[in-house]
């Protein structure tokens, strides 16, 4: 495990590797990689396949760091635990027998390593009648709270702490409490919350009309909401507190490869994954650093990355224990997995395409669509040796296949500071920064070092200088055939965020993570107009940040990049770039 640098080294030991009863660490990266492959590599044995050689293939794969899954099967594979999905939503209806049976099940699953999402839509509105009690309902928010406080004396599996995703339908009548639940209060810590909208609440917005806001226990219009003040209301508020984004359901149930099993009206933490009530998903991720060779892709090496990990994720499945009985009757109906990226900037790098650009949209449309039908082939050719999920018949799938979706792009935040790479898709945060959690993480940028080595500009005053800059785009040290290289989150604006959200999405079959950075600077109106320019693109979630715009922030920020807004060439005080436009 050479490969491992000390970023790697630190996470593995305070977060995945395995310790006694008195908290020492008894396993070395490669043996908790023998674990996982050896593990996963069981299933085998029940489809008559090779198990020997499928757990050599798994474990040189992770020990390679070109392809890693999701934590809860990095920390709980062949433990007592045993539970390996990331990705969960629960049923929260209206009643307090089935919200507090919510409440345990998510505990048992943030204990597992899980993150969980809910659509509190169905309950009952703030002030309704309660007629059992003769009393008042509460409404959604609070019930939120309960589950929030809950939330924050569990950590995951004791080294991840429980993550939510909240979202309430924009028809609700406690919509505007819900918009306005983070504001000015340091509520709702573990939860991120997003608005679903629909096909109706858009007609409104286009025809400049009000739409309904229904009553959930009775199904009665109680009162009408202007979809522009609503969208005002949402804007104000994530500029604000980076919440709430918007879940575009429309376009989600589109794409539901089983309709016929119900809508999806919720997603897990992240966004990535839409699921029903108690559907589970399993992730991974293809380290795309590792699959450049001459700067080229190495379309080959991609091909059979994509094929194990598929293999891999479907034997994840097989080997899981699930904390819930229903959760595990819901995975066995579609065996969802999602594999995904990371290290895209840094292949972008090797092929020296600037992130923001329009080759990097267009290349990232034609290597997600590579990497969704290999995934989608392998899928069938496990359906082949192992029958289709049991709902395919049923499903929009025009060939059997032992997975309902298969692909998805998921945040990496741990996994992609194993592999050493770029997280996602996303830009790089800057070539040299400190990374706020467990104590604070050194990050530097390997292919910047090697790059500069190589170009005769490195030096140690440099990387000093740069450290915690947002931008190297006004530092004259660096070349400037180099910079376009090394665009940051804050260097890309709004529209190339999105722009290449919506490449990928339209070759996943669940849903893509990714934040759509804003400089300090940007107004409300900016936050809207992404808002907007989201529907358009057909992505099926959006979230903004604004930079400044919560108290905590998991990367560092420093006043650099307002800063450098009047003395820099290439990073304008909008935080646009000039050059290509899309």
């Amino acid at each position: 495990m050479e490969s491992l640098d000390t970023v790697a080294k630190t996470v593995l030991r305070r977060r995945y590797l395995r310790r006694d009863e008195n908290g020492n660490v008894v396993e070395t990266p490669a043996e908790l990689f023998r674990r996982v492959a050896e593990t996963l590599a069981r299933a085998e044995g029940q489809f008559g396949g090779d198990v020997e050689a499928t757990e050599q293939e798994f474990y040189e794969a992770m020990t390679a760091l070109e392809f890693l899954p999701n934590s809860p099967t990095l920390m709980n594979a062949g433990t007592e635990l045993g539970q390996l999905a990331a990705c969960f939503v629960l049923p929260v209806e209206d009643s307090l027998e089935s919200i507090f049976t919510a409440l345990k099940q998510a505990a048992l699953v943030h204990q597992s390593g899980g993150g969980t999402g809910f659509s509190f839509s169905n309950l009952r509105p703030e002030g309704d009648v309660v007629k059992k009690t003769s009393g008042v309902a509460s409404g959604p928010v609070s019930f939120m709270q309960i589950f929030d406080a809950a939330t924050e004396q569990i950590k995951q599996g004791g080294r991840r702490r429980g993550a939510n995703m909240g979202i309430l339908d924009a028809t609700h009548p406690d919509v505007e409490p819900f918009v306005t639940a983070k504001e000015g209060t340091d509520a709702f810590r573990n939860f991120n919350l997003s608005v679903a909208t629909d096909a109706t609440f858009w007609e409104a917005h286009d025809e400049g009309e009000p739409y309904d806001l229904v009553n959930p226990r009775t199904d009665e219009v109680v009162g009408q909401a202007d979809p522009d003040d609503v969208l005002d209301l949402i804007a104000e508020t994530a500029w604000e507190t980076g919440d709430p984004g918007l879940l575009f359901l429309e376009t989600i149930n589109e794409h539901n490869p089983t309709p016929h099993l119900g809508r999806l009206e919720a997603t897990n933490p992240c966004g990535e994954v839409p699921l029903r009530p108690y559907e589970a998903c399993v992730l991974g991720s293809i380290n795309l650093a590792g699959h450049t060779d001459g700067g080229e892709v190495d379309w080959e090496k991609l091909r059979e990355t994509a094929r194990l990990g598929v293999r891999f994720l479907d034997n994840a499945i097989e080997q899981s224990e699930f904390p819930v009985p229903e959760i595990e009757e819901r995975m066995a109906e579609t065996r969802k997995v999602g594999l995904g990226v990371m290290g895209f900037h840094d292949m972008l790098v090797d092929l020296e395409i600037p992130y923001y650009s329009r080759e990097s949209v267009e290349f990232a449309g034609e290597l997600m669509a590579f990497i969704r039908d290999e995934s989608r082939g392998a899928s069938e050719r496990l359906a082949d040796e192992r029958g289709p999920f049991p709902e395919w018949e049923d499903s929009i799938l025009e060939e059997p296949a032992r997975n309902a979706t298969t692909t998805t792009i998921a945040p990496t935040g741990t996994i992609s500071l194993i592999a050493g790479c770029s997280a996602s898709i996303e830009p790089i945060y800057n070539v040299a920064y400190t990374k706020q959690v467990m104590g604070g993480l050194e990050i530097v940028n390997d292919r910047f070092v090697e790059l500069a080595k190589e170009r005769g500009f490195y030096a140690e005053e440099l990387m000093s200088d740069l450290c915690d800059r947002t931008t190297i785009q006004n530092v004259a040290a660096v070349p400037d055939d180099v910079k376009p290289l090394f665009h940051t989150a804050h260097d890309v604006p709004a529209d190339g965020h999105l722009r290449i959200q919506a490449a990928f999405q339209e070759h996943v079959d669940n849903a893509v993570s990714k934040t759509i950075n804003l400089p300090q600077s940007a107004s409300v109106e900016d936050v809207k107009d992404v808002f907007l320019t989201a529907r358009e693109l057909e992505v099926k979630g959006i979230t903004v940040f604004r930079s400044g715009a919560k108290s905590e922030q998991v990367l560092g920020e420093t006043p650099r990049k307002e800063e450098c807004a009047g003395e820099c060439d290439y990073v304008a005080v909008d935080g646009r770039l000039p050059g290509p436009r899309y």
